[in-house]
């Protein structure tokens, strides 16, 4: 499996191409709302051109905003992609400065922008998880909640009581699925019940 990131933080890059200015600046997203908004808050509209490129899982999308076609966007997502990043958005701004640069020089200058962007950027893993309810008594509920809480990438998101005890709803790395399992069932000696939704 691919190691996939995201930013953590907004980023910003700047270069001067032949008397054009481009400023790239890329941030993490939540979905493809998210990515609109980051457009629409970083697009200058005094600029000649606002260019852009998302990616959110397998969704993508790219504007070349009257640049000609392909020259834009799409080296933009390439920057994204060429670097394994996902729920990312890059909006490279450009104001012309009079000389022409041509469909390999255009490519070049916001595909190269976006990617200087983006390495500069500090980064983190995307650690696919798996949502769990654990049902355990109120004796082992302290046990289980302090010990599923040092477990790292494990969480708990939400707890629900009942008569006897609690359901826990949390969530773990996917590849940790059997050692939380074990865990649990170590700790309250196979009383509680934890049921992965995958």
């Amino acid at each position: 499996m691919v190691a996939r990131f995201t930013l953590v933080e907004l980023s910003t890059a700047r270069q001067e191409i032949k008397k054009s200015r481009f400023i790239a600046v890329a941030g993490p997203v939540a979905d493809e709302a998210a990515a609109r908004d980051f457009i629409a808050a970083r697009s200058d509209p005094a600029a000649s051109h606002n260019c852009w490129a998302w990616r959110f899982g397998q969704s993508y999308r790219f504007n070349d905003d009257g640049e000609p076609s392909g020259t834009a966007g799409k080296p933009i997502l390439a920057a994204i992609d060429g670097q394994g990043l996902d729920g990312v958005a890059v909006v490279v701004t450009r104001w012309f400065g009079g000389v022409l640069l041509g469909s390999g020089g255009l490519m070049r200058a916001y595909g190269g922008t976006a990617a200087q962007c983006l390495r500069e950027a500090a980064k983190v893993a995307l650690i696919e998880t798996v949502p769990a309810t654990v049902t355990c008594g109120f004796g082992d509920l302290t046990l289980v909640q302090a010990r599923l809480g040092a477990v790292p990438g494990v969480q708990l998101r939400d707890q629900a009581f009942t008569d006897t005890g609690a359901v826990l709803a949390v969530s773990a790395p996917k590849a940790e699925i059997d050692g939380v399992t074990r865990l649990v069932m170590d700790l309250t000696s196979g009383r509680a019940v934890i049921r992965w939704d995958e």
